[in-house]
């Protein structure tokens, strides 16, 4: 008799980890309720900076390209729509729900109100340490509907007047 073998690998697997959904909403109560809303964006923002190192280190070297490319990948793999433009120095992304929030609602669990945060304070920490800024412009807390901004942050003194004390700087 012979014997047939099987040789697979984790990433001839569809994608799917909805139970990180759950798993992170739970979490994320655990801690408010025991710890604040403080420990809650700590704990994100830690995540992140952690997780997303590599996302962080692109976005440095490449610009809002790598991060078009991980939101059009990470919405892809989740199987939702998500509009994303962008422009020279910005980059708006736009999405009709959340598919965190719609996997969390499907397994009758309350979303915790610092849901919010998996937004806010993830995209704030991939941002931390580069030239850009995150800015979660509109947020729908029943369906996740989201708007979201990435831009280059202003340098220091850009735009402003150099004041010099010449003739119209001194008063008599």
């Amino acid at each position: 008799m012979s014997k047939k073998i099987m040789v697979r690998k984790a990433a001839d697997n569809e994608y799917l980890h909805k139970d990180f959904h759950g798993a992170m909403n739970l979490a994320l109560e655990y801690l408010r309720k025991r710890f604040g809303g403080g420990a809650v964006r700590d704990y994100l923002r830690q995540y992140a900076k952690s997780f997303h190192a590599p996302l962080t280190r692109q976005l440095r070297r490449r610009g809002l390209g790598a991060l078009e490319d991980y939101i059009k990948k990470i919405y892809a793999l989740e199987g939702a729509p998500v509009s994303v433009r962008r422009a020279r120095d910005e980059l708006v992304f736009k999405t009709r729900y959340c598919p965190a929030v719609q996997h969390v609602r499907r397994l009758k669990q309350a979303v915790s109100p610092l849901f919010i945060e998996t937004e806010r304070a993830v995209y704030g920490a991939i941002c931390e340490n580069t030239p850009y800024i995150h800015e979660l412009v509109s947020y729908d807390r029943q369906t996740g509907r989201s708007v979201q901004r990435f831009y280059l942050a202003p340098r220091p003194g850009a735009g402003l007047r150099r004041f010099s004390a010449g003739r119209h700087g001194r008063q008599k």
